[in-house]
């Protein structure tokens, strides 16, 4: 990535964690350089220099910029590290505030009766390691999970895993050997498996194929398949739900192939 191409990616995330553009453009410039001007910092960034003003009154109250009051004033960013911490601390601040007003938010329901099987379709790889994540944390008898991309197993699903409590089986598949041995060392609790889909494994499948990413089962009556996209490799699930619901027949079949008997129930 060249230097033109992070300029523009830097503006777009500070736009998207709520910098107007202006704002996000004066903050990259001065990121750029140890102190400036606001003629320098309109030259260097193409702002209106009268819109500079306004720009950095904005990042100063945000703890993003320092003014030296000389003349002319001299502007310069905080350093790197500070400056994340304090995006970070905002955007969080904001999503908690998020949390609490839908949590007051009364429910209209105009339908007593929940189905008792259903079946919904999710994209997003961040949504869906959210949804494995509390799946795994919610379960109190059983987890079986399949990893189909080794990409999938990530930090936080590696924390989840190693936070289930004693009471609940766990169960994990691997695609190769030395995947299970990476898993096994990361979640020594759990009882790995090589799985025994075939066609799971990536070198079994061309580039223009879909794969399968994840297949989780928790307490027999949940599921979450997902699958990886050709091309773009964006992750595509699907999440079931309910007692004896079919998928979750089907899948717990499927995945028991790789599945010592004993750990089998319908075996």
């Amino acid at each position: 990535m060249n230097t033109t191409d992070s300029l523009d990616e830097a503006i777009e995330v500070l736009q998207q964690l709520g910098l107007k553009e202006y704002e996000a453009r004066c903050f990259v410039g001065l990121s750029r350089l140890r102190t400036g001007t606001a003629k320098q910092l309109s030259e260097t960034t193409k702002v209106p220099r009268t819109r500079v003003y306004d720009a950095i009154r904005v990042l100063e109250a945000q703890g993003l910029v320092e003014i030296q009051h000389s003349s002319p004033q001299q502007f310069r960013a905080v350093p790197l590290d500070e400056a994340t911490e304090t995006l970070r601390d905002q955007y969080e601040a904001r999503v908690e505030r998020l949390h609490d007003a839908l949590d007051t938010i009364e429910i209209v329901d105009e339908d007593d009766e929940t189905p008792v099987q259903q079946v919904w379709a999710m994209s997003g790889r961040d949504g869906i390691e959210n949804r494995t994540n509390l799946l795994v944390k919610g379960a109190s008898e059983e987890i079986v999970l399949v990893v189909g991309d080794e990409s999938l197993l990530t930090k936080d699903l590696v924390a989840s895993l190693n936070d289930v409590g004693n009471g609940v089986d766990l169960l994990i598949g691997a695609l190769t050997e030395s995947l299970q041995d990476q898993i096994q060392t990361a979640v020594p609790d759990a009882t790995t498996f090589i799985s025994g889909l075939e066609w799971l494994h990536g070198e079994h499948a061309t580039e223009s194929e879909t794969a399968i990413g994840r297949l989780l089962l928790t307490d027999r009556s949940t599921i979450l398949v997902s699958s990886i996209m050709p091309g773009s490799k964006e992750e595509q699930a699907i999440f079931g739900e309910g007692f004896g619901n079919g998928l979750v027949v089907i899948a717990r079949r499927l995945m028991a192939q790789g599945l010592l008997t004993v750990h089998d129930p319908k075996q």
